[in-house]
């Protein structure tokens, strides 16, 4: 079976100017990639090595019914913020997306009592993280528009320590270049008023995940992310986050793990094929047996921006998920018509 090395937790990623590559199942005190030395093979100045970071921070929450997706990008020419909302029953779809040109907010360098916002006239996007608290509150108002009923949103991640594992990888492009991601799956609270209806998330039933990345991303990214949560026929909490992108050594270190009530476990890499193109089934395997998954999109989102001599494509389907994940313990966990999301991220910036 897979294995992946944890290794003590550190203050940073970066040492003495060299990405250090590796998982941890702790957030680093701080994350800071200007501080690799020459990244690239050429000096460059700081402007310059500051513009090729990107980053972004996602929320992805979901309970028996409702299922909110959210983030706030900032690729530096541009920033993006996002909202999705789908009610499972009603089949009704909330659709939020603004793109702001130029910089402006950037995202922490710490999770342990940070923030960051983006608001305007009609629009209030607040992600506040705190795990000196242990918690990471999510604050959304967006008034109502001509085709699009108001919405609401506050809500709050257990990210009590007893009860959730986090993962921090730092994995490798090209040469010096590396990006960072934190990844949690954690119970959430908090309520939600959408189009005139109260809507209580109950921990008990509701989990989401949250993700921080930063990188020296390829000019040309290209990245596929499969994820769901939800409770299995134990009644066990469970959510899974799977990519597959560009870094190297994927075998050694890799982004994909699983969690089983609360406790991690760092999962091999994956590969993910659409035989008939992304409306059709994705198929997720790994080379060891522990993901075997096939994901049916059931309601399409897509996007796409162009400013410039940059472009971006997002297609990120909602849809359900049927096939089995193994466990650290060696426990398999099924997923039978499991709701969750298919990312697939084209960025040219």
């Amino acid at each position: 079976m897979y294995t992946r090395k944890i290794l003590p937790p550190r203050a940073a990623p970066v040492e003495n100017g060299i990405p250090v590559q590796g998982t941890w199942d702790r957030a680093f005190e701080e994350v800071d990639l200007l501080d690799i030395r020459r990244p690239y093979r050429v000096p460059l100045p700081r402007w310059f090595r500051d513009g090729r970071i990107k980053e972004w921070e996602c929320l992805g929450i979901q309970d028996e019914r409702f299922m909110l997706e959210a983030f706030l990008a900032n690729v530096k020419l541009y920033r993006l913020a996002q909202v999705f909302l789908f009610d499972k029953e009603s089949r009704e779809r909330f659709v939020f997306r603004k793109l702001i040109p130029g910089t402006g907010w950037t995202l922490p360098r710490s999770l342990s009592n940070a923030s960051v916002e983006s608001r305007s006239f009609h629009f209030f996007f607040r992600i506040h993280n705190w795990l000196d608290a242990d918690t990471i509150k999510l604050d959304l108002n967006i008034e109502a528009a001509r085709r699009r009923p108001a919405l609401t949103v506050h809500l709050a991640y257990d990210m009590n320590p007893r009860d959730v594992t986090p993962m921090a990888v730092s994995l490798n492009f090209d040469g010096r270049r590396a990006m960072y991601a934190f990844k949690a799956l954690a119970a959430v609270r908090g309520d939600m008023v959408f189009g005139g209806r109260h809507i209580r998330l109950d921990p008990e039933r509701c989990s989401g995940f949250f993700c921080d990345y930063k990188g020296f991303f390829p000019y040309r990214l290209r990245t596929t992310v499969c994820s769901a949560t939800g409770f299995d026929g134990e009644g066990r909490r469970f959510g899974f986050h799977l990519a597959e992108n560009q870094t190297r050594e994927t075998f050694k270190n890799n982004e994909n793990a699983l969690w089983v009530d609360g406790k991690l476990t760092p999962l091999p890499p994956v590969r993910i094929t659409m035989p008939g193109g992304p409306e059709s089934g994705w198929i997720i395997q790994d080379l060891e047996g522990m993901v075997d998954l096939v994901f049916t999109p059931k309601e399409p989102n897509r996007a796409g921006a162009r400013l410039l001599f940059t472009s971006a494509e997002f297609d990120v389907p909602m849809g359900l998920y049927n096939g089995m994940l193994v466990s650290a313990d060696g426990v398999e966990i099924q997923a039978h018509n499991l709701w969750g999301m298919g990312e697939k991220l084209y960025l040219r910036v």
